[in-house]
Parts: structure tokens; C-alpha cells; sequence
């Protein structure tokens, strides 16, 4: 469509919305879809004052046939899912700030997906990123994991940082609090800073000069000093109820090779120092993280205010966790490395990786942490919530299958050799698997254990029987016809198609009183009919009568990790 068929388009519209068309209210639409409009706009203005004049001479009837030749985009607007204090719309900036020191877990999907959502929200933008300045702890590994994991939430970042990256730039920043008489080199004992800060005590260095100041720093810049001799501490106020604003540190000496920087560096910045300012620099408007650090808005400001930094919004949210489910690195860590768990991956764990694993989809995630939304309400619910969110979405999609656990042989002695169709899913017509069936079948332990000599069942989808005799190895039934539907429905398979099948249970990794369930992950093993040789690895169905599942191996033994 060119410029003229435009003009003429929101002309007609606006004329038939207000009667007469406004030339200023038609040029704002013309550029909204075509904005090179905007590099000639005094020849756009002339054609726009022309059609609007030939529009407006024009009757209604004859303007409503005219508009009728094109069509309009319906835009609905968008419920904002997060309010966000003064927040202006296509302004707003937000940022994840992971520490690539481990996998990415439940407490981080809430955490980025309240940063993506919000500036989704406002039509602004979130920026990721890497706060890695702890050279000890951290790996390219866990960058990597932690963008997959963020990609396969559907998480898009407008660009990514590394803290480390701007290591030089927050020495500057620093040198300038120094200059200002705002900060301090200490040489005390870790534990003599430790015990003046209870007792809000100065210590001797807090009075040197700012040359003395100047002087160790270049020191410590210099690699003078060892790990635990010197650290540049805020000159807050010793006395201040608040212990964060007792002196905190800065920045300490590591002296560790980094992931990505190597040995360039040995002087590394605390989070207190470099997260205000990252993310005035970096145009953030929202800073959002847990109230663990509500009490540190207070640095945060007064490091921005002495530096003379634009100021964001800080605002604060409650940390999630799923009961008996460690988020803690802390507890994690030993986990894998004691090889308690499968990996990082483990479906046990609440880590996006074990949630993939476990074939819980991404929607579910995201419908499950944003429950929670901004309050500061501490939440650790069970494992239902997310897993029922799961069912519902895998639902109404997830090929149906059977499974039987446990097998044991059934004889069916009138069954006559024939091939039936079943629907691969109740509301899916067209979809359909194929059973060849004879006179034998498995059915479950379980249920054989609980049969009668002489009782009717059903076998699910098939016909009824009546059975005759029951051993520990196996039952023989026949065929009947009942005018009344047996109470009891079973599952089946025909012992010709079967393929053998493992499906790995996962429950609570942690007991109520926080030890390690050595018992969290059972195995169901049996048998899953022979279609399933269709699926992928990855693809999740339903096993009738059991629960949905997730394809994690596909071998001569099908392997199964239960969903939900």
C-alpha cells in the first residue's frame, strides 16, 4: 500500500469515527504504520490536508462504502499484569541480575519472570545481567545454563552485560568516593571488623587521609596485599541501627582466575557497590529483587546520592521455594557432587533443568511463580500447585496411551483374533492407534491382586470377561455379555505388542525435617504398548490410568520420568 492509500485509509476512518477528518490526528496514524513517512513530512502534510479535504466533502453512506475496502488491525489492550510505580509507557527498564555460580532454579524463574513481565507490560525492555565478580564460585558452564534455561522460558533480553566487563569503570567510581572522603582502605583482622561493627566501633583507618586512602588503594590495585588484608570499606555511620550502613565492604581482594576476565583483575567490587551503579548506567527504571535485601536500600542509595547517579526504583518481592525442594546452593551443591541426585537435571530438583527434565512446560512455570506476583508474603508451596498447572495445559493436547506396571498374564479363552482402533486422544476424532489383539494379555498386578473367581470386569476399551482362575503367574477369563457395566475397569495391553517400559517417579527430595529422602525416586517397571515407537525423546503423553509422562530415553527399554 503506498502513502496515499494510506492517508486515504485513516482519513476515511477518522471521518467516519468524528464526522470530519482531522489532518493532525490522520498524519499521527499514517507514520504509526509507515515511519519514513517522517523523513519528508512537509510533502506526507500536503497529501494528508488534500484527501482529508476530499474526504470531508464526502456523505456518510458513500464515506462507509468507501472504508469498507480495507481493514483494520484490532488492537486490544493489554491488561497490565504488573503495576509498577510511576512507570511510563515504553520507558521502563528492567534487568535479571543472575551470579552464574550454579543452575537456574524455581526462585529464578519467579525473579526474571517479574523483570520480563513487567517491562513487557509497559512495552519497555529487560536487560540481562551476569553479576560475576566472584571469581571463586563462578563458571562459563553456568552462564550457559542459564541463558538455555531462559530461552526455553521464552524469556527475550534486549542485551547482555557482565559485571565484569566494567570492572575498570567501577574503579573509577570508587577512586571518586575516595576523593570525597565517602570510602576507606581497612587493613583490620576480619574478625576485629566483624566485632567493631557489633559494637558500632570506628577503627583506626576510618580517620586517614584521603591520600593515604589513595595510596593503599593503588597498593591494592597493584597486588600488594594478599586475600584478607585490605578491603575498601563505605564510611557510612558506625551507630546506625541499620547494620548495613556500618562501613560495608566495597570491594575485597580475590585473587582467583576468573572464567572470563583470567587473572586480569584481584580487587573485586561487592554487590552493594556495583549493583546501584550498574544499574543507574545502564538505564534501568525498576531494580527489582527479594526483600532479603530491603535493608540494603539503604547503601544503594547513599552510593548513588554521593556519586551524583540518576536514582531507580527500587522494589522488593518475596523469595519463592517449593516445600521439601532445596533452592540453596548451599544444599544443592553437595547433592550433585555427593551424586545423591542425577545431575543439576535431576527431576527431584526445583532447578529449570530438572523441571524441563520432569517435563513440566514453561507456560506452567510462568502461571505458577506469577500467582505470587510483587508481595513480600513468604511462600513455600507444594509441589501440587505447579504440577496442576502443568495437567492442565498437557491436557487437552498429550497423546494417550497404555501402561501397565507390575505385569501379570491374563488368558482370555473365547477371544477371538482382531484388530481395533483407539483414539489417540477423547477429543481428537481423526487420531487413532492400532491394537492387534488375541487371546493374551498383561494387566496390572494391582489390579489382578484385587479380582474374583467368578467376578465380571471390563477391560478398558475392549469387552467385558469373567474370571475363571487366578494364580500368583496368572488368570484365565472369557468373554460375556453383561447387560450392566462391571464396576470394575482395567487396564490392558496384548502381550504380542508390548514394549518393555521404566518410568522414574520423583518425590520429595527432602524429608519434613530437611534430611535427604533416600527414598524420593521410585521406578514403576512394566510394560507400554508397542506405539509407543512414534514418540521422540522429549514428547510427553499420557499413560491412561497413571499420570502424564515425559519420553526421556528411547531404547530397547522405554524410560519415563512421571510429570504429574
Amino acid at each position: 500500500m503506498d502513502i496515499e492509500e494510506i492517508i486515504r485509509k485513516y482519513a476515511l476512518k477518522n471521518a467516519y469515527d468524528y464526522g470530519q477528518a482531522s489532518p493532525g490526528a490522520v498524519a499521527g496514524k499514517v507514520v504509526a504504520e509507515f515511519p519514513e513517512a517522517k523523513s519528508n513530512m512537509k510533502e506526507v502534510m500536503q497529501k494528508i490536508n488534500k484527501i482529508v479535504d476530499e474526504i470531508n466533502k464526502m456523505k456518510k453512506p458513500e464515506i462507509e462504502k468507501e472504508l469498507a475496502k480495507y481493514s483494520f488491525e484490532k488492537k486490544e489492550e493489554k491488561k497490565k499484569t504488573i503495576i509498577l510505580p510511576d512507570a511510563a509507557e515504553g520507558a521502563v527498564v528492567t534487568r535479571f541480575p543472575p551470579e552464574p555460580n550454579g543452575y537456574p532454579h524455581i526462585g529464578h524463574a519467579k525473579a526474571v519472570f517479574l523483570d520480563y513481565e513487567s517491562a513487557k507490560s509497559y512495552n519497555g525492555k529487560m536487560l540481562l545481567r551476569f553479576d560475576d565478580t566472584n571469581p571463586k564460585k563462578e563458571k562459563q558452564e553456568y552462564v550457559d545454563a542459564i541463558k538455555e534455561s531462559l530461552r526455553w522460558l521464552g524469556i527475550e533480553w534486549e542485551k547482555e552485560t557482565y559485571t565484569s566487563d566494567y570492572i575498570t569503570i567501577l574503579y573509577g567510581f570508587a577512586e571518586k568516593l575516595i576523593s570525597l572522603g565517602k570510602a576507606y582502605v581497612c587493613l583490620c583482622e576480619q574478625d576485629e571488623i566483624k566485632e567493631n561493627r557489633r559494637r558500632m566501633k570506628e577503627c583506626a583507618h576510618r580517620k586517614q587521609s584521603v591520600q593515604k586512602n589513595i595510596e593503599l588503594w593503588t597498593e591494592m590495585l597493584a597486588g600488594k596485599f594478599e586475600e584478607g588484608e585490605a578491603i575498601l570499606r563505605y564510611k557510612g555511620d558506625m551507630g546506625a541501627e541499620n547494620t548495613v550502613m556500618r562501613d560495608p565492604t566495597l570491594f575485597r581482594i580475590i585473587k582467583w582466575q576468573h572464567y572470563r576476565q583470567k587473572n586480569k583483575y584481584a580487587v573485586w567490587p561487592s554487590y552493594d557497590f556495583e549493583a546501584p551503579i550498574l544499574d543507574s548506567i545502564e538505564g534501568v527504571t525498576h531494580a527489582m529483587r527479594s526483600k532479603e535485601y530491603e535493608l540494603r536500600e539503604a547503601i544503594y542509595y547513599a552510593i548513588l546520592d554521593d556519586l551524583g547517579l540518576r536514582k531507580p526504583i527500587l522494589i522488593h518481592f518475596a523469595r519463592l521455594s517449593i516445600k521439601n525442594a532445596p533452592i540453596s546452593k548451599r544444599l544443592l551443591t553437595p547433592l550433585v557432587l555427593e551424586k545423591k541426585v542425577l545431575g543439576w537435571d535431576d527431576p527431584r530438583l526445583p532447578t529449570l533443568a530438572g523441571l524441563r527434565k520432569r517435563g513440566i512446560l514453561p507456560e506452567a512455570i510462568k502461571n505458577f511463580v506469577l500467582r505470587f506476583g510483587l508481595g513480600k508474603a513468604e511462600s513455600e508451596p507444594g509441589w501440587e500447585i505447579l504440577l496442576s498447572e502443568n495437567r492442565k495445559l498437557l491436557d487437552p493436547s498429550a497423546k494417550r496411551f497404555f501402561f501397565v506396571k507390575n505385569p501379570v498374564l491374563l488368558e482370555v479363552e473365547n477371544s477371538k483374533p482382531q484388530t481395533i482402533l483407539l483414539k489417540e486422544h477423547p477429543n481428537l476424532e481423526k487420531r487413532t492407534r492400532v491394537f492387534n489383539v488375541s487371546s493374551q494379555f498383561y494387566i496390572q498386578h494391582d489390579d489382578a491382586k484385587n479380582i474374583k473367581i467368578g467376578e465380571k470386569i471390563r477391560l478398558k476399551d475392549l469387552f467385558n470377561i469373567e474370571v475363571l482362575e487366578k494364580t500368583k503367574e496368572k488368570l484365565k477369563a472369557k468373554v460375556v455379555e453383561t447387560n450392566e457395566m462391571p464396576r470394575l475397569k482395567i487396564q490392558w495391553l496384548p502381550k504380542a505388542e508390548v514394549f518393555p517400559c521404566r518410568v522414574f517417579v520423583p518425590g520429595d527430595l527432602l524429608t519434613e525435617d530437611g534430611k535427604y529422602n533416600k527414598n524420593s525416586l521410585k521406578v514403576d517397571e512394566g510394560y507400554c504398548e508397542k506405539n509407543v515407537e512414534v514418540l521422540s525423546v522429549g514428547d510427553i503423553v499420557q499413560f491412561e490410568r497413571y499420570g502424564f509422562c515425559r519420553l526421556d530415553k528411547k531404547q530397547k527399554e522405554m524410560e519415563f520420568i512421571y510429570s504429574c
